[in-house]
């Protein structure tokens, strides 16, 4: 089944509606396979547009503390790429909304990019994130993903000149995720890039929705930021949540509770 242009229209649909989408992150295989299954029903019931599901791996450059220590207990519990394919089967008995996968490149790499696009969307995956992929690297994932139906979602930061922003929106699927700062990720107080300015300059090459991730920990951080762009993104403060309950039924309640009320927050802002 290809899920192809499923994430765009997704988000093209709540920017018609005059709504923000919300994109939650949660790394799967934490606390275990199963919890990450009964966590995503929650997220969907709660009113998660999209879900993100990292993959777990031993270096994530990308991530902060939060993140890291998630990707150690997936991968103690046993997590494997063929064993997440398995979890997205099951979570799409029963959710229907785009599945995103995270992931850094050398598993993939190992494990066959073509063969990585093609039991991804067997199993239902729409979208592909690979934050250690340069663009100029990104070819051949880029090939299989086309061939596919797989989204490559890119990512692009503050720092990111305008000649790169041009080359990496070419051709880009699904949204175009902002990172709101540079960095790795992790709720912040307060995030202090000019969001409206970088997004202001993203939209002058792409028409794609944009999502901001990174730092968002709350409603009303999730408000202010929203204002800038499509969709937002929160991770660290639902892989929080999980890491401090103490059963999967407790976790799932948990994030399903914050993702309602910024859900809520979201559908109170004026187009």
């Amino acid at each position: 089944m290809s899920g192809e242009g499923r994430i765009t229209e997704c988000l093209e649909k709540l920017r018609q509606d005059g709504k923000k989408g919300l994109i939650t992150f949660i790394t799967a295989g934490d606390p275990d396979l199963a919890g990450t299954v009964e966590i995503s029903r929650q997220l969907a019931a709660a009113g998660a547009d999209i879900i993100e599901l990292g993959i777990p791996y031993s270096d994530p450059l990308a991530d902060g503390p939060v993140i890291q220590k998630a990707s150690g207990r997936a991968i103690a519990s046993g997590t494997t790429i063929d064993k997440i394919f398995k979890a997205v089967e099951e979570i799409r008995q029963h959710c229907g909304v785009p599945i995103v996968l995270m992931g850094y490149y050398n598993p993939i790499y190992k494990y066959g990019a073509g063969k990585f696009a093609r039991k991804a969307v067997e199993a239902g995956v729409n979208g592909l994130i690979v934050p250690d992929l340069p663009h100029e690297e990104s070819g051949p994932l880029r090939k299989e993903a086309a061939e596919t139906g797989l989204d490559l979602i890119p990512l692009v930061a503050p720092t990111t000149t305008d000649q790169r922003l041009a080359k990496i929106t070419t051709g880009a699927q699904g949204f175009i995720y902002c990172i709101s700062v540079t960095g790795v990720t992790g709720a912040r107080e307060e995030i202090k890039t000019d969001l409206a300015a970088f997004t202001g300059r993203v939209r002058r090459f792409s028409n794609l929705p944009l999502a901001v991730g990174f730092g968002i920990a709350g409603p009303e951080q999730a408000a202010r930021v929203a204002v800038c762009c499509d969709a937002v993104v929160v991770g660290s403060a639902l892989v929080n949540i999980i890491a401090d309950s103490s059963n999967v039924e407790e976790a799932g309640l948990a994030v399903g509770s914050l993702v309602r009320k910024i859900k809520g927050t979201l559908d109170l802002l004026k187009p």
